[in-house]
């Protein structure tokens, strides 16, 4: 039972680390700072935020699902993460004439919402490709 809880503390902050880093990347990589905009009510950015980090959680929980060790789960979370950052960076770039960043700081939440919906998309593709 120890070992069990052992190993469950670990996936835990491990993830939580991973999450983490990919929340701080995914802040750097936007044309806007996302935690102003939230602050100041805009439901277009705390819902592509938002989505982003469920996409990468689900990616986690399908390392953790997949894998018998922290290291092959630390491997295939971050991959999977890199490729989420990844993934919305060619988002923001074969969608020129919608401007996904433009328009989520400046509060589309019709952006927003597509944008959540597509990180949650491609994170079940990205999760189950590492599994």
């Amino acid at each position: 039972m120890i070992v069990q809880v052992e190993s469950t503390l670990t996936c835990f902050l491990i993830s939580m680390a991973i999450i983490m880093a990919t929340v701080f990347v995914f802040t750097r990589v936007t044309r806007y700072n996302d935690w102003e905009e939230i602050s100041q009510g805009n439901v277009a950015a705390a819902l592509a935020l938002g989505g982003k980090i469920f996409g990468v959680a689900n990616i986690i929980r399908f390392s953790i699902l997949s894998n018998s060790s922290a290291s092959q789960t630390v491997f295939w979370g971050v991959l999977g993460a890199a490729m989420m950052v990844i993934i919305y960076l060619l988002f923001e770039w074969l969608t020129p004439k919608l401007k996904v960043n433009q328009e989520i700081a400046s509060g589309n939440r019709a952006v927003g919402l597509i944008s959540l919906v597509f990180s949650v998309a491609s994170s079940y593709v990205i999760g189950a490709s590492i599994s």
